[in-house]
Order: C-alpha cells, then structure tokens, then sequence
C-alpha cells in the first residue's frame, strides 16, 4: 500500500498530551492539506513523523508505504522516503548548499557507489534555474544570512533534488512575500505526481491558492475534527475557527 499512514497516534511531552487518537492517510499523489489555531499539534506531528526525540509516542503507528517508522532514526526515516520541510530552516555555517545536497544524495546511492558530479551539478543548475535561485547561491553557507524567502525556496530545491516519496511541508508558508510564495508553489507544483504524496501544514489558505489541495484536514486540540475538499479552506477562511470549534468540537460533544 503506497501510502503515508497514521493510525491512533497519542503523543505527549512532559505528560501533556499533543496528539490524541490522531488519525490521517496520505496516498501518493495527493497533496493534503492540514489546517488548524495555534497550539492545536500540527508542527508536533511534522516533528514526530519525522523522528524527533522530545516527543514521546504512547500508543498508535505511523508507516510508510506499510513499514513502521515509529522508533527509527531521522536519517532512517529519511531513507524511507520522508522529507520534511521546517518552519524555521537552520543555519549551517561553512557547509555550502551544493555540497549539503550533495551528501545527501550521495548517502542514498548503494555502498561504493558514487555521484556523477557532471551530472550532479547538471542536475542541481536545472532545478536552481526553475526555483529562481541564483546559481551563486552553491557556494554560500546552508541558509547563513538568507532571507526567509530564501531559506525556503533552498528547502524546496533540497526536496525536488532528493525525490522523496512523501513530503512535510510545516508551514512553508510563513514569512513569505507573495513572490517568493508563488515561486516556492511553482516548485512544489512541479513535484506533484502519482509516485509522491504532500502533506502541506498551513494557518492561511492563501498558500491553497497556488498549492491547490485534494483534501482539507482541520484539526483541533490534538486530532482531525472534519475533512473536505479545497472549497472546505475558503470556508475556514471566511468562518474562522471559532466556527471548527462550534460546528465540529461543541456539537461533537
């Protein structure tokens, strides 16, 4: 099954609940969208997905096309075909881009195998050209002094070099110009096929507006409360959360 599956996730930090009997399955080629207030866990189950270690999982699974990654290190799950993309990318002085992306493609090929660096940087040129990245920008430090515009179209060009199967996106739009949100939807929009999944977290469905989702997930105090299409983002828009938490939390109860 070439999904990305989360089944009855609880997830606590410090003894304080997060996720709660989390529910959600990203198939390749559907991008899902996950929306919901602040604090309501949607950066945490980025984190957990992707292996962090201040959270500790109590009960439930999450696979990958079937096989559990629940337990495993980053670099597994990274292996396994996971990419996500950070909130707030870090800095990574004296490590160059092209060299950072280099390692990490190199890492995935089989032992005593090596890149073809002609290739290689064939490669990477094509894909800076189409993100709008200035090909100088090889040399520079990993997001050292880059704008936030910057440090996420580098995120992007890191995913669309790497091909993962499924792809985190935790607010991908924060502290975007219009510009620089058109040009990293351009790039997710290129990526999008029936071999690879995305799992876009968002606040604001102005991102939705370039990155038009299949489905709509909000969620609430730890879980998803309701599921739509692309029209359910609008509505949330004009609504508010107030009307998830009356309509969706309150009448659940």
């Amino acid at each position: 099954m070439h999904t990305l599956e989360i089944t009855d996730l609880n997830v606590q930090i410090e003894g304080q609940p997060i996720l709660k009997n989390f529910n959600l399955t990203v198939p390749k080629g559907e991008v899902h969208a996950l929306m919901g207030p602040n604090g309501t866990g949607k950066s945490t189950l980025a984190k957990v997905i992707a292996g962090h270690e201040d959270y500790e999982v109590t009960s439930g699974s999450i696979k990958i096309n079937g096989e559990s990654i629940l337990g495993k290190e980053p670099d597994e799950i990274s292996h396994a075909g996971l990419f996500l993309a950070f909130q707030y990318p870090l800095e990574i002085p004296g490590v160059s881009i092209a060299n950072f992306i280099r390692a990490a493609k190199q890492a995935r090929l089989p032992e005593g195998e090596a890149l073809n660096a002609v290739e290689y940087y064939k490669e990477l040129y094509a894909k800076m050209d189409a993100l709008k990245i200035d090909r100088k920008f090889t040399a520079r430090s990993l997001n050292e002094g880059f704008s936030g515009g910057e440090k996420k179209r580098c995120e992007v060009l890191q995913m669309s070099m790497l091909e993962p199967s499924y792809c985190i996106m935790d607010e991908t739009d924060s502290g975007l110009d219009i510009d620089a949100l058109k040009v990293v939807s351009d790039g997710v929009n290129m990526m999008r096929g029936p071999d690879r999944g995305f799992l876009i977290i968002t606040h604001y469905q102005r991102l939705l507006d370039y990155i038009v989702p299949d489905v709509v997930h909000i969620m609430f105090d730890g879980k998803i409360v309701h599921s739509g299409d692309a029209k359910l983002a609008m509505e949330l828009e004009s609504k508010g959360y107030d009307w998830v938490q009356d309509t969706y939390v309150t009448a659940a109860q």
